[in-house]
């Protein structure tokens, strides 16, 4: 199928890619034809996010859309910002004493999920092609290297590779331009990352894991637009970096979550067990009493900022969003800046098209990029993240205080952070291990009770696409070294060291577990996953997230 423009993933970047570019062809009253693939089985069922939306991106992409019935209804009201201190102790942190990145007047709370689906139905009101439920499994490169378009995945194909009754094969969709926007450790943006060497001279990604539960709680609980962060424990007593939170939105309900950075050093550490601890805090615990969970989910988010962000152009392609890291950690909000590095894309692919090009590389959307408030303001919080890797939570929020409230991210000097996250292991037999508290059903649960809340779909006879390069390595380096970490930093349950028939302790890989979070592909010391897409409309279906 041939297409203009193929946009591979229908996130916040890969949608305001798709509706500015239409937006501008039906103005200067053109015909570009635009392709959108989405893996997951509807727009916005694969989305994961706190979330506090800024909509300054909506705000120039959709100026309507108040009136346009979008899924934005709850406004920040309140911020509370307190350092957890141990199990039982906080302190609030005076308003004065924030960083400004974290304050958040003329934001709404929202589930991003929802809003997605509403900007998919929009970009479709548009006329623009959007067919969820198709994996962008290849990328094509014609005879100068030059991307010109993906082919999706096959179906119906089952465990051994063999073709079942329902086999269905791939679509080639060709294009001038391809897209990729996939969000945190694209599966096809890696590969590019890599072919086309676009990370040279840049810091590794850094990324932390994200685990969710939303909670509907009574009504005379309710806060609506309470937004809480915290920082300090439960990670502080395994001295990683990470922080929660909590958000009063909607009809009672309660978004809850805590970001563990993917740098930590103690192997035994469980990024899900830590959750289910936070929860038990007497400042966040009084929240959910009397509530019931109703919604799970994680996602990797990347965090390295500027210093991490590779070249975001190539032969025939661009890399928007978080496949490029556009997320501002510092504001813990990437949507905003996802959806603005889009609109950028757009802009770009519309003159370039109008002018009769195609498979070339874009070399102005780096300028047009660089000159937006989206990379300025990634450019004024560039340290916020290698201080927290450099001097922790505390520390590197001073840091960041001094840094963005008294200079405005104008020190004439960046922070580097060069160790990449899966080399900061210490080995297990050297880390204290970390004895976590059974659940209790009520308020804090176990991994399979939580994956059933994300609504998972795989078929189990369909190829395994969680790969590993060497079958043996997880047993003779990581089990040895580390305890095999993937136990632990997997927050779904897909991995498990077990005993075969001849009682040697193998890794057994349980897929159908998966949440497509991509911590395994970052954090596995060995680097020996490679996660791949699984076929199409499979994975999570996420309400509400």
């Amino acid at each position: 199928m041939e297409f203009d423009v193929v946009i591979v993933g229908a996130g916040p970047a890969g949608l305001a890619t798709a509706i500015q570019l239409k937006q501008l062809a039906d103005k200067n009253q053109q015909d570009i034809e635009i392709c959108v693939v989405e893996k997951a089985a509807e727009i916005g069922a694969h989305i994961v996010s706190g979330a506090v939306f800024e909509p300054t991106a909506l705000n120039e992409l959709i100026p309507d859309w108040q009136t346009l019935d979008a899924p934005i209804h709850t406004a920040v009201k309140h911020d509370e910002i307190s350092l957890l201190k141990s199990a039982e102790k906080a302190t609030r942190i005076p308003n004065w004493a924030v960083p400004k990145t974290m304050h958040n007047t003329g934001n709404y709370i929202v589930s991003l999920g929802n809003l997605v689906k509403w900007l998919g139905e929009y970009a479709e009101n548009l006329g623009i092609n959007v067919f969820p439920g198709f994996a962008g499994a290849e990328i094509l490169y014609d005879a100068d290297g030059a991307v010109y378009g993906i082919a999706t995945g096959d179906m119906g194909i089952d465990i051994e590779g063999q073709q079942k009754a329902s086999f269905e094969p791939g679509i080639e969709l060709h294009a001038k331009y391809t897209v990729f926007a996939e969000g945190c450790r694209g599966h096809l943006g890696k590969q590019l990352i890599a072919h086309f060497q676009l990370d040279a001279d840049k810091d590794p990604q850094h990324y932390g894991i994200g685990v969710k539960e939303v909670w509907e709680i009574p009504a005379e609980q309710h806060q609506p637009g309470l937004v809480i962060h915290t920082a300090g424990w439960p990670l502080s007593e395994s001295n990683s970096a990470g922080g929660g939170f909590l958000y009063h939105f909607g009809d009672n309900l309660v978004s809850i979550g805590l970001i563990t950075d993917l740098s930590y050093r103690n192997p035994h550490v469980s990024p899900f067990e830590e959750m289910q601890r936070y929860k038990t805090h007497p400042i966040i615990r009084k929240h959910l009493d009397q509530g019931k969970r109703i919604g799970y989910g994680a996602r990797a988010i990347t965090k390295g900022g500027i210093q991490s962000q590779p070249k975001m152009y190539f032969p025939g392609g661009l890399l928007i969003g978080d496949d490029a890291g556009t997320l501002n950690f510092a504001k813990i909000k990437g949507s905003h800046t996802a959806m603005k590095s889009g609109m950028i894309a757009a802009e770009v692919l519309f003159t370039a098209i109008s002018n009769g090009r195609s498979h070339d590389a874009l070399s102005e959307y780096e300028t047009a990029y660089q000159a937006s408030w989206a990379y300025q303001e990634l450019h004024k919080q560039r340290n916020f993240g290698p201080a927290q890797h450099k001097w922790g939570n505390l520390l590197g929020s001073a840091y960041a205080f001094i840094d963005i409230n008294l200079f405005a991210g104008k020190l004439p000097w960046t922070l580097r952070d060069k160790q990449p996250d899966y080399s900061t292991l210490d080995t297990a037999d050297s880390a204290p291990t970390i004895n976590y508290p059974k659940p209790d059903g009520t308020l804090t649960f176990d991994r399979l009770s939580s994956v059933y809340l994300a609504s998972l779909h795989h078929d189990e006879n369909q190829p395994v696409h969680l790969q590993l390069k060497d079958a043996q390595k997880p047993i003779t380096y990581n089990l040895a070294k580390f305890d095999e970490p993937a136990q632990r930093y997997c927050p779904a349950g897909v991995y498990e060291i077990v005993a075969n028939e001849a009682g040697e302790k193998m890794l057994q890989i349980n897929a159908q577990n998966c949440v497509h979070c991509k911590t395994c592909d970052i954090k596995d010391p060995a680097q020996n996953i490679n996660w791949v897409t699984p076929e199409g409309g499979s994975g999570p279906n996420y309400s509400n997230m």
